[in-house]
């Protein structure tokens, strides 16, 4: 449903209809008086994915149906729903440009503008071998194409490369490489794959313990390791990769993790750093310089992983901190980095890791300390229920704003330094 903005009412504009986006749509449906608020999402298209799925689908686990939805039946009734690209924001006169040379004024401004991926940005990896030998799964095409090319792959190995951070969703490629350990296993062709994880981190993740026991998984599955490991440019014709360091990874199917960037017109705008995602307040999640404007989700720089449950944390501090600037209060520095993310392993099983700016992921139970029923740093069947039951959650409470019985900060309950 949308509603004409009356004149008179104050403007909030919220740019992005991804979950960070609708989520907070949502949130401020419920929050503020639409007598004196009109409240309008932005976004390019009208298709909202659940990122999550991606990972599935190349393993036949979802289909493409299953992991989508139109944006805006995802909206609140009093909220306005616009399918337009944006041009810029222009920060001094406080509008949206549109492309085409509409504008919408605003006097709250919030950014879940996201990432996008960049592949063309890497010499030799968009190329004739694009969707042929090489595959992204961050993408909706991407996942399906590389869905139907691992069905009739016999044999070969098989790289897994990040081409650099930050990336969304830090643990998805190695998920990846898990499943893709299971799903051979389970076609009887394991023993004919080599499959190598090539990062440009020095171990298996950011965080030393995470690091250590997601390293001993790989170790434990025969997946190969390649740490520090920076590509300059992918030799298509050799079939191989090339560091800077001159390097050479071999490849049958490369699966890629393309450079991420900000969105175009965050960069246009002023308001990105060089990879156009947005300085942002890592405490208050107020906008550095623009104190009318608020960001959240994988279009910020915070030092913290660009993931669903770390929008679905901040959520929380910045409804209450865009409140306290509506009433004149000083904000409040409560957004702590939180982050937890399951890690599917295969077979029916998962890793859940539960960290922040300060602490990283420790083992343990979660959310009921000494029961769970979620495993912390291990592996565990219920953890990998608990990764497809969150695709039910995501649609029916998260993205539509709706309070969880978890603290948006990381709580030491449960956890075992």
């Amino acid at each position: 449903m949308t509603q004409t903005p009356r004149i008179g009412r104050k403007k909030m504009v919220i740019l992005g209809g991804g979950f960070a986006g609708t989520m907070m749509a949502n949130k401020f449906a419920k929050a503020l008086d639409l007598d004196e608020w009109s409240i309008t999402v932005v976004d390019r298209d009208n298709t909202h994915v659940y990122q999550p799925g991606l990972l599935f689908l190349p393993f036949g686990m979802y289909r493409a149906n299953d992991i989508k939805r139109p944006r805006n039946a995802l909206m609140p009734p009093g909220v306005d729903f616009l399918v337009q690209p944006v041009e810029q924001v222009d920060v001094d006169a406080r509008k949206v440009v549109l492309e085409g040379g509409g504008t919408l004024e605003y006097d709250i401004l919030i950014l879940a503008t996201g990432t996008r991926t960049a592949p063309e940005d890497t010499p030799g990896l968009k190329g004739e071998q694009w969707y042929r030998s090489i595959y992204d799964f961050y993408t909706m095409e991407g996942a399906v194409r590389l869905g139907n090319h691992l069905a009739d792959f016999d044999g070969g190995t098989l790289v897994l490369n990040v081409v650099d951070m930050p990336i969304k969703c830090p643990v998805a490629p190695l998920e990846f490489v898990f499943l893709a350990d299971a799903f051979f296993t389970e076609r009887g062709i394991r023993d004919k794959v080599k499959i190598i994880y090539a990062t440009p981190l020095s171990g298996a993740f950011t965080k030393p313990k995470a690091s250590a026991a997601l390293g001993d998984l790989l170790r434990r599955k025969n997946i190969e390791l390649v740490p520090d490991f920076a590509l300059d440019r992918v030799d298509e014709a050799g079939r191989k990769l090339v560091g800077y360091d001159g390097t050479e990874l071999a490849f049958d199917t490369l699966v890629t993790i393309p450079l991420h960037h900000g969105m175009d017109a965050i960069k246009r705008s002023g308001l990105g750093d060089d990879f156009g995602f947005v300085p942002t307040d890592k405490h208050t999640l107020q906008v550095v310089g623009h104190p009318e404007i608020f960001a959240l989700g994988d279009g910020t720089n915070l030092p913290t992983s660009k993931a669903g449950s770390v929008a679905h944390f901040e959520g929380e501090v910045l409804i209450e901190n865009v409140l306290r600037f509506i009433d004149g209060r000083p904000l409040v520095p409560d957004f702590d980095g939180h982050a937890n993310c399951f890690i599917e392993t295969g077979h029916g099983k998962a890793v859940l890791i539960d960290f922040n700016y300060t602490t990283e992921p420790l083992p343990g139970k979660f959310p009921l300390p000494g029961f769970g029923p979620f495993t912390l740093l291990g592996e565990s069947y219920t953890n990998h229920w608990g990764k497809l039951g969150f695709r039910w959650v995501y649609w029916h409470l998260l993205a539509k704003g709706e309070e969880l019985p978890l603290d948006h900060r990381m709580l030491m309950h449960g956890k075992w330094s």
